[in-house]
């Protein structure tokens, strides 16, 4: 293996120390990505360096030009503040012609989009819930007929599950109007409104740019939560170690499948990734509904790559260690062609 020179891009609050000993997993919760990722590579023999990011693509320019990084491996998930800003720092990476990890600037802009990625989609025949859009500062919300309760409301562009509760779900004409005003107040987005889908939530990791590997189907399970309650991915499943053990949230790979679904899900998956222009990896996020039929919920351009979190523990059911998982998202963005750049 070729030893690599890398620069580490990631928020300037999310530096990870040299060690974490001594630490609690409390304390090393918030740069635990961060952390995994650049103690492994430099455990690898690579030449590391964390680079704090915020507000100034300055500091990108100058790491680039001092330490002339083979590639930069992206860990932002925003800039500035804003989410969907993560793509302009990629179009930046691209126009100083820096080789990258992860997603290229247009399959970021339409994965964050929930709404465009599902139109797109929609065109492209992949089973999408029926969904409508209710604008910010729009001092009217008529629920369309073609949407039928029970109804899912979050952000339009906010990712890991920031704004997602129970209360998500609504049953009424009252509830809806409620949650939508909640989104906008709070997270100051547009909402987007979707058919609810009961059933089974999945997730399947997929590599790649032109060729494609898919991991195994993962699924998120609830041993504890109360049976009337919707299972989904709220912001304390997600985040929230001590919920998280109060309803007994585990993933693991998915059993007992409808028959064919090991074959098609990821088919699906792999249409749903080219057709978002997608590069590097992803984690396709899914419903099964009680008939079995799979419904795309999203997809996740730079997913979560802590060790012992979803991406990499459905990677090392497939074989791939941490390691050489993370090996393997340098050589694409190594591999990826820069607009250019021969």
């Amino acid at each position: 293996m070729k030893k690599l020179r890398i620069v580490i891009l990631m928020h300037e609050d999310l530096v990870p120390p040299d060690s974490t000993d001594g630490m609690t997993d409390e304390q090393v919760a918030p740069f635990k990505t961060e952390f995994d990722v650049f103690a492994t590579l430099r455990d690898m023999g690579h030449e590391v360096h964390r680079l704090g990011v915020s507000s100034d693509l300055g500091v990108i320019r100058k790491a680039v030009r001092t330490i002339e990084p083979h590639v930069c491996f992206n860990l932002l998930e925003e800039f500035d503040g804003v989410g969907v800003f993560d793509a302009h720092v990629v179009s930046f990476l691209e126009l100083i012609r820096q080789r990258y990890t992860g997603c290229n600037p247009r399959g970021l802009m339409l994965a964050h989009d929930k709404a465009l990625s599902k139109m797109i989609c929609r065109y492209h025949r992949i089973p999408v819930p029926p969904f409508h859009v209710f604008p910010l500062g729009r001092k009217s919300h008529p629920r369309p007929r073609k949407l039928e309760f029970p109804l899912f409301v979050k952000s339009l562009t906010e990712e890991g599950s920031v704004g997602i509760s129970q209360k998500s779900v609504v049953y009424n004409d009252e509830e809806l109007a409620e949650r939508v005003a909640f989104i906008h107040r709070t997270l100051n987005t547009d909402a987007i409104v979707e058919q609810y889908i009961d059933g089974r939530e999945v997730y399947v990791g997929v590599l790649g740019n032109q060729r494609l590997t898919t991991m195994p189907i993962w699924e998120l399970h609830f041993k504890k939560l109360r049976e009337d309650a919707p299972r989904i991915a709220t912001g304390k499943v997600k985040w929230d170690y001590k919920y998280q053990e109060k309803v007994g949230v585990i993933t693991r790979a998915a059993e007992d499948l409808p028959e064919g679904a090991e074959v098609t899900i990821p088919r699906l998956c792999k249409r749903i990734y080219r057709a978002l222009s997608l590069t590097g990896y992803a984690r396709i996020d899914l419903r099964i509904d009680n008939d079995g039929h799979p419904y795309l919920i999203e997809a996740n351009p730079n997913p979560q790559l802590a060790y012992g979190e979803d991406f990499a523990e459905s990677a090392h059911a497939a074989g791939i260690e941490y390691d050489d998982l993370l090996q393997r998202i340098i050589n694409l963005g190594q591999g990826y062609q820069l607009t250019g750049v021969g």
